[in-house]
């Protein structure tokens, strides 16, 4: 008998830890080779862990919620026979699932999960500086609830840890949390006793919703929670303002219509309207580095790639955002692909972690579903994002040497939402509008 060691497998350049949401097999049951043994979570994906061989689970050496680091052993798996470890590289996920970090449902009152999930999704994982003076370990995730909640290294060494060895647990710090919350709002109460007028007043907080005979209560599953704390962290943190231009995509649309069939038969793939657009604003961006960038509280910093995400909507309806790596690197054809690529795997959930990491700028269609422009919601801690409404044919003044006449042309609308805190209306206008002149002097005789 030998015994192999589980270890978290490598999901990234940029993915060096993972939560563990749901242990799948327990001590004692036997697993097949590449058979899933627990699922995993990063701040963007859901994954199943495959045994690398087969055999019987002996020992688990991390618990539900626990934060484990790429490489480290997380099972111990008792085979037949004797294998060297070293010969066996970790596989990739066997799938992966589109859902942010887990939360745990039970964990505090609502207003504190809905504080671990805004933060969960956070993009930035580095802590504040102050962390370091501390002998202790503390994850990502306690780290950045305690930034969020003006913990101090010194208080936060003042929680006892539940986890392994002593660890705060996120448990640990989110009960933490509402016990200090709990205690503030006691000492309000005797503090303060509201008017008979500033009662009336409507409350911040979520109001109780009436509920009829009739109605059906669902909850939200974890991603659309995880959404919905997200999206008004977003909106909370970014001053968001939009620019809107009208493009005359007319040129494309014909010569799209020329070549997507040869096109498919050479490259083998479906030739949309998104990768155009994304060409456009890969070249805009190398236009206008300003828009390319990230907010860290007081510094501004300035992304050397161009990564470009692009919202996806899956069959659930919640959305991801897949990114495209060095974007303004690839030509039409490399750029249909990544993007068939990622929207082909975001649909079937087998999308890694890796693939929503590091993006520096998004793009939102949705035209898809119809809709003539949109105001969307800044993907944090970038600093724009665009939204590519519907092509339409409309009525249009063309002016020709001859004098100006009325024809039909395919027009769309792009609308611009940036963050005013670093980007003001000169180049968030400036940038979208780059943008439609690269999308309107496009050459019908170009090669793709």
């Amino acid at each position: 008998m030998a015994k192999f060691e589980l270890k978290l497998p490598k999901m990234g350049e940029s993915v060096a830890e993972a939560t563990i949401t749901n242990w799948l097999k327990t001590v004692g049951e036997k697993i097949d080779m590449d058979e899933a043994v627990l699922e995993i979570a990063t701040d963007k994906v859901d994954s199943e862990v495959p045994s690398e061989v087969s055999g019987t689970l002996t020992e688990i050496l991390f618990q539900v919620n626990d934060v484990v680091k790429v490489g480290q052993v997380i099972a111990i798996i008792e085979t037949s026979s004797e294998i060297s470890q070293g010969s066996l590289a970790p596989e990739p996920f066997a799938e992966a699932v589109p859902n942010p970090v887990a939360v745990s449902d039970s964990s505090g009152s609502e207003q504190v999960q809905q504080v671990a999930k805004t933060v969960e999704i956070a993009q930035a994982s580095v802590a504040p500086a102050d962390f370091k003076s501390s002998d202790k370990f503390y994850s990502p995730l306690v780290k950045n609830i305690a930034t969020a909640e003006g913990i101090s290294v010194a208080e936060l060494e003042t929680i006892a840890g539940s986890g392994k060895d002593g660890r705060v647990t996120k448990e640990d710090i989110l009960n933490y949390v509402e016990s200090r919350k709990s205690e503030a709002g006691s000492s309000k109460s005797v503090a303060a006793q509201p008017t008979a007028q500033n009662s009336q007043l409507p409350s911040s907080n979520s109001q109780p919703v009436s509920v009829n005979g009739g109605d059906e209560i669902i909850e939200m599953d974890r991603m659309r929670k995880l959404i919905s704390g997200y999206m008004v962290a977003s909106v909370q943190t970014s001053a968001h303002v939009q620019s809107f231009i009208e493009v005359d995509v007319t040129n494309i649309v014909k010569w799209r219509d020329r070549v997507k069939g040869a096109f498919e038969k050479r490259e083998g793939e479906k030739l949309t309207f998104t990768p155009i657009m994304m060409e456009a604003v890969a070249k805009a961006l190398k236009d206008f580095p300003g828009m390319n960038i990230s907010v860290d509280g007081d510094f501004i910093i300035k992304r050397k790639n161009i990564n470009l995400g692009m919202a996806a909507a899956l069959p659930n309806g919640n959305l991801i955002v897949p990114v495209i790596k060095n974007a303004d690197q690839l030509n039409l054809v490399g750029m249909a692909k990544a993007v068939n690529d990622l929207g082909n795997r975001a649909k079937a959930g087998k999308l890694k972690p890796d693939d929503t990491q590091g993006g520096t700028y998004t793009v939102t269609n949705v035209g898809t579903f119809g809709s003539v422009f949109g105001t969307p919601i800044i993907n944090q801690p970038q600093v724009g994002i665009l939204a590519l409404g519907a092509i339409r044919k409309v009525p249009a003044v063309i002016e020709t040497p001859e004098g100006d006449f009325i024809g039909i042309r395919q027009k769309m609308f792009l609308s611009h939402s940036y963050d005013h805190r670093v980007v003001d209306g000169a180049l968030g206008g400036s940038f979208v509008k780059r943008v439609a002149d690269y999308l309107e002097a496009f050459d019908v005789n170009r090669e793709y």
